[in-house]
């Protein structure tokens, strides 16, 4: 259990944040940046043009002329009297091989500050993985400390221990872009004592009233989930289990950077399975606006309903 280490300021009305809320929580997309068309090429090769057209359903806002639309973001949550951070997305000033992440100056900051979450209000950070683009914001750079020092300094990061565990198992094999950004993005929050790997077993783990880790792996060993429960909604945070809606419609389409493409698919397909005609709302961490919605079968498949975000 945990509790807020203070009250922090409400939303700034007019602010302008995306919003849903879920029973009598709030979960907020903190923008980051749109990413490039190639992005989708790239990361789902399976998606090809002709594929992704034949699904009418993902026009104009999840593709245009056969090309995926994807984003980086967070989603905050207010939750309980707690102030949540799910995945921190790719940060600013980071040295970057993929030019998309390379080097970023985006106002991410000010709109999480303006949501309602400046820095020193938020309790805990959710890494879904230990992946480039969800960790960035973890860590800022401090010109007075000549380092990267933690952006949330009173928040616990939590993460599976299976994540943890197993890169610095790779620590040693590690290329260089990956001992970059856990030099400057991971390890500096651990050194801080900012870190809790959790054992998180099989049907997950409530980590504070209503807030779940769920175990979603294949795209990396201890790949997590977030599922959000009050006041009788649900909503459930992806993270990279499902990184575009069109893997509704074709759940054998993984990305090139799964670590188990087998299992990876496995979880998508149960994922999806339990949701389809629920009224649980899908909130897609790579998903471009309008982000969330709820998925239904669509012969034998699947497809997103989408849920417009207020604000």
């Amino acid at each position: 259990m945990h509790t807020p280490t203070q009250p922090g300021p409400a939303p700034h009305a007019g602010s302008g944040t995306p919003h849903w809320t879920v029973g009598e929580a709030t979960v907020h997309r903190i923008d980051e940046t749109p990413l490039p068309p190639e992005t989708g090429r790239w990361l789902l090769p399976g998606a090809t043009a002709d594929l992704v057209e034949q699904q009418e359903w993902l026009r104009p806002d999840f593709a245009d002329q056969g090309v995926l639309r994807a984003d980086s973001h967070s989603f905050a949550i207010r939750t309980g009297g707690l102030r949540v951070l799910v995945d921190t997305g790719i940060g600013n000033g980071k040295q970057r091989a993929n030019p998309a992440w390379h080097d970023l100056d985006t106002p991410y900051l000010d709109r999480l500050t303006r949501a309602g979450f400046p820095p020193d209000s938020v309790d805990l950070v959710i890494l879904t993985h230990l992946h480039t683009d969800h960790v960035g914001w973890n860590t800022h750079w401090s010109a007075a400390a000549g380092a990267w020092v933690p952006t949330f300094p009173r928040a616990r990061h939590l993460t599976s221990r299976t994540e943890w565990d197993f890169w610095r198992g790779q620590e040693r094999e590690m290329d260089e872009p990956r001992r970059q950004m856990f030099r400057d993005s991971v390890l500096p929050v651990a050194d801080a004592g900012l870190l809790d790997p959790l054992d998180v077993p099989d049907d997950g783990l409530e980590i504070a009233p209503g807030l779940s880790l769920l175990p979603t792996p294949g795209h990396t060993p201890g790949h997590l989930a977030v599922r959000l429960h009050s006041a009788g909604a649900t909503a459930l945070i992806t993270g990279d289990c499902v990184h575009h809606p069109v893997q509704l419609a074709h759940p054998g389409i993984g990305s090139c950077v799964d670590i188990d493409p087998a299992r990876a698919e496995a979880t998508r397909r149960a994922l999806f399975s339990s949701l389809a005609g629920t009224d649980t709302l899908l909130l897609g961490t790579h998903f471009a606006p309008p982000t969330a919605g709820h998925v239904v079968r669509d012969a034998d498949a699947y497809r997103l309903l989408p849920s417009a975000p207020r604000g």
